[in-house]
């Protein structure tokens, strides 16, 4: 499977000096990575929202050692809610849970994620939990949960390959929010995820299923134009309002094509210094991603 064989890879010492250590390597990640400042990132998220799309903001981490690094996190995300608020930006903040302390401490990591839910309650806002390895999902959900019923104001990304995510869509469809859907960045199993064409069919799937949902806002997140398509067409019908979410530095044309025709778009932008994972993540789920990556190294 590519997406495993590309993760292998990357996880190389050597691998990770020529891309973390490198010039050229940097230059490249700047494409999917707005910076590494917050002030970077509120710069991008302008530009955005001038060409008439929304933003979800991500200080890039996750798995903390440590609980001082879970509530710095927590710091960092405030801080981003203070800048939409203060810049006006059409945006929102996507959050890691394993970067809150997850995993490590879930009592803080919950009472990190009420802090930042009341916060982006008050500056009108939302907030985004981003899905890791199956192993934390249902910590995960289980965390989301319990915050939306609180605030009301939260949403949660699912992944389409992960066999279990039927279920879990029928369990936070009724909580309303928002919900996006994406295939998955992570190598999983064959007994967890499913694989291949298989993907693409529960993407399909879960797609119609959450786009006649009502009393929840649809955040489709692909940049597959088949699966862009089959959503347009269950669409079509839609009362209430859904977007789609891609993210920043892929496919810019197409973004910017599906604004023209009338539909939101929302433009995952992360920052921070913490870009490796994230860059490696992208890299696996598109071979176009991975070629452009290879042809910048070699200064083509």
């Amino acid at each position: 499977m590519i997406r495993a064989a590309v993760l292998a890879v990357t996880e190389r010492s050597a691998t990770k000096k020529i891309v973390a250590e490198t010039s050229a390597g940097r230059a490249v990640a700047r494409r999917f990575v707005a910076g590494d400042s917050l002030a970077e990132a509120v710069k991008v998220a302008k530009e955005l929202n001038g060409l008439g799309m929304k933003v979800s903001l991500d200080h890039l981490g996750e798995h903390v050692s440590a609980i001082e690094e879970a509530s710095a996190a927590r710091d960092s995300y405030l801080g981003c809610l203070r800048q939409i608020a203060d810049h006006h930006l059409d945006a929102n903040i996507s959050i890691k849970l394993t970067q809150l302390g997850m995993g490590l401490d879930d009592v803080a990591a919950a009472g990190y994620l009420d802090e930042i839910a009341s916060a982006a309650l008050e500056t009108a806002t939302t907030v985004t939990i981003d899905m890791e390895e199956s192993e934390h999902t249902q910590a995960t959900i289980d965390m989301y949960v319990a915050a939306q019923k609180e605030h009301g104001n939260l949403g949660i990304a699912l992944q389409a390959y992960l066999r279990r995510t039927q279920a879990d869509l029928e369990r936070v469809i009724p909580l309303g929010g928002h919900i996006r859907l994406c295939k998955g960045a992570y190598a999983e199993p064959a007994d967890v995820a499913f694989q291949g064409a298989e993907v693409d069919e529960a993407f399909d799937r879960l797609g119609a299923m959450l786009m006649n949902a009502s009393g929840v806002v649809p955040a489709i997140a692909s940049h597959d134009d088949m699966r862009l398509a089959r959503v347009l067409v269950e669409a079509r019908d839609r009362s209430e309002p859904w977007e789609f979410q891609m993210l920043y530095g892929i496919r810019r044309d197409r973004q910017s094509e599906l604004v023209g025709m009338g539909h939101e778009m929302r433009v995952y932008v992360p920052f921070g210094e913490a870009w490796y994972p994230y860059l490696t993540r992208r890299m696996a789920e598109r071979p176009a991603n991975l070629l452009f990556f290879m042809r910048a190294l070699a200064g083509k």
